[in-house]
């Protein structure tokens, strides 16, 4: 299950950005009197293709992708030094997959800025620099552990050697306040290196947090979006404050708002969605009466990883997958002329799609695509 962390200076709007996700109401305020454990909430992904499959089959039970969304305090100048709370909420956001950084761009009297002005840019510089800090506290901790092997400790054998040298470049790439994403990895170095969650090589969405009266060419956030387009960073507007409200109405209510407002979708869904692009996953789904649910797989990764992701025995005793198109059900679906909650239309579209080829049997190798409908044949 992807995890996401939302991070930013305090009192940025990233509780606020949270409740527009997640709609847990969660209290909006600064972190008070020591408190380090952040608020946390499940959201299902939005997705038109699994709601219509739920409408066909009317199964028993109905599971959508889920996003774990974690509302981490607020990271202020130092924090990666361990000033403050620091330590323990980069520790925090070592356990997300992707980070939200949410960047204020709202002006309100009621709620100083730390820095005491708006400046986007200069806001999302401290807190890259709180996580390259961290960053570069990891890289020093683990070299000067293999220094000590060198010096007598222990035997280091040309592995270790190999990732001190590699570790050695990073240091240098980071002191130069460039983060890890923008060092030069291979896809094996980047896997020999994920048990150190290091920060700055995470994937991340910048979340310009503005107010109802921002909208249109808005200067301030035109020039930060253009900033983070060259540092190869993905954005979102997302009017915070008022798009919180709006989570809270009735969906038509919502929807004549948002029109009013000229939002074509509704926040959390393009923060959803965002996330989801940014990590490149896909969904594919399982269904029938029992139960219709949404996957997550990684754009790439092939039918025995579809296998493992259901249950780790489906892989294990993976022999073949039945593989239909989403697009190709629904249609043979719809030619099949069924009422609404005709029980039968589920089974009868995947008889229709056999029937004309499109329900498919692949092996362990095959590319899961986006929409992907897949039952697993397997022997244990």
């Amino acid at each position: 299950m992807l995890k996401c962390g939302i991070v930013g200076l305090p009192l940025c709007g990233k509780t606020t950005v949270f409740n527009v996700i997640t709609r847990a109401g969660a209290e909006v305020k600064p972190y008070a009197g020591g408190k380090t454990e952040p608020n946390r909430a499940l959201v299902g992904v939005p997705d038109p293709r699994f709601d219509k499959l739920v409408e066909i089959f009317e199964p028993k039970k109905a599971t959508p992708a889920a996003v774990e969304f974690v509302d981490l305090a607020g990271l202020s100048r130092d924090a990666g030094k361990g000033a403050g709370l620091g330590n323990s909420f980069l520790s925090f956001i070592a356990e997300s997959e992707a980070l939200l950084h949410v960047v204020r761009l709202f002006k309100n009297d009621d709620v100083p800025h730390p820095e005491n002005s708006i400046d986007p840019v200069r806001d999302w510089r401290i807190v890259e620099t709180e996580l390259i800090w961290r960053d570069l506290g990891v890289i020093e901790n683990r070299l000067s552990r293999l220094a000590g092997k060198k010096k007598g400790a222990g035997p280091r054998d040309a592995a270790e050697t190999a990732e001190a040298e590699l570790l050695k470049k990073m240091q240098d790439h980071l002191l130069e306040e460039r983060p890890l994403r923008e060092y030069p990895l291979t896809d094996a170095q980047k896997k020999s290196l994920a048990g150190f969650a290091f920060l700055t090589l995470k994937p991340e969405l910048v979340v310009l947090n503005l107010d109802e009266t921002q909208t249109g060419s808005f200067p301030q956030a035109a020039a930060l979006e253009g900033f983070l387009s060259e540092k190869g960073l993905s954005s979102v507007r997302l009017f915070g404050s008022l798009e919180m409200d709006l989570a809270q109405l009735a969906p038509e209510e919502q929807k004549e708002f948002m029109q009013d407002l000229g939002i074509e979708e509704p926040g959390r869904d393009r923060l959803i969605h965002g996330a989801y692009g940014l990590l490149g996953l896909i969904s594919f789904f399982t269904s029938g009466k029992d139960e219709v649910r949404a996957w997550t797989l990684s754009r790439g990764e092939n039918a025995v990883d579809a296998a493992g992701a259901i249950h780790s025995d489906l892989a294990r005793g993976f022999i073949r997958a039945q593989v239909v198109a989403y697009e190709d059900f629904i249609e043979a679906w719809a030619r099949g002329g069924f009422s609404p909650k005709d029980p039968r239309a589920g089974g009868a579209a995947m008889t229709a799609c056999r029937e004309k080829g499109l329900l498919r049997l692949e092996g362990k190798e095959y590319p899961v695509k986006d929409g992907d409908m897949i039952e697993i044949r397997f022997n244990v």
